[in-house]
């Protein structure tokens, strides 16, 4: 049986103690009421299953470890924020920065993500079942991006070992982020990110966007791509 939270009486911060609690190990909780509270669900280190049932604000499951989080609605800028492994999941659409810095773990977004979408990701896989907005992935040091839907301008811009997967039309691509072939190792791994996500888009159907390396180190030759 689901530990029940209604945050209409209970305050976020005893919400986020009772799952950081060390006598937590395992177990699965119902949030109700977040009605776009922040930081939500943050910093949670063990196997636990979280159910937020509504909207949410900044920074929900920020941190996470281990943890299944999933948000029954939209969430707010900063969603999943520097997780480091386990998976969090949005119903709806999130706003700007999903997953920023995050090192490991799955994002899922089943609908549109905004601006800035994994910015400076750092090994997190992220998923997006719609669109994402302008500069995401961007500085994306490390893991994967899919995009089912389109991408807005400046897509990629400054990326390092991120590698991008956008099905839909890309507004624009920015500094260094180049159009890359499509082998099947690439169709291999992204067959299994859309199968975790849940998704039964056809590999077939994106192309893969990754750094062209001329920015690693400052060049007079590529002073025009700065």
């Amino acid at each position: 049986m689901a530990t029940l939270i209604d945050l209409a009486e209970t305050p976020v911060r005893e919400l986020n103690a009772a799952l950081h609690a060390p006598v937590v190990s395992a177990g699965t909780w119902r949030v109700l009421n977040p009605r776009g509270a922040h930081a939500v669900a943050c910093g949670i280190r063990d196997d636990l299953s979280v159910d937020i049932e509504g909207h949410v604000g900044y920074y929900c499951a920020g941190m996470n470890q281990h943890a299944t989080v999933t948000v029954h609605g939209n969430a707010g800028t900063g969603v999943a924020e520097n997780m480091m492994s386990g998976t969090v999941r949005v119903r709806g659409n999130a706003s700007q920065s999903a997953g920023a810095t995050a090192h490991g773990g799955l994002l899922v977004i089943d609908g549109d993500a905004s601006a800035r979408c994994g910015i400076s990701m750092k090994g997190v896989d992220i998923v997006v079942g719609g669109n994402v907005g302008h500069m995401s992935a961007f500085m994306g040091q490390a893991g994967r991006l899919v995009v089912c839907g389109d991408a807005g301008d400046a897509l990629g811009d400054s990326l390092y070992e991120a590698r991008i997967y956008v099905r839909g039309a890309v507004k624009s691509l920015g500094a260094d982020c180049v159009e890359k072939e499509m082998r099947g190792e690439h169709l291999a791994e992204l067959a299994e990110l859309l199968k975790a996500a849940e998704r039964d888009d056809d590999p077939e159907e994106f192309r893969r966007y990754g750094s062209a390396r001329t920015l690693y180190h400052f060049k007079v030759d590529n002073s025009t791509a700065y």
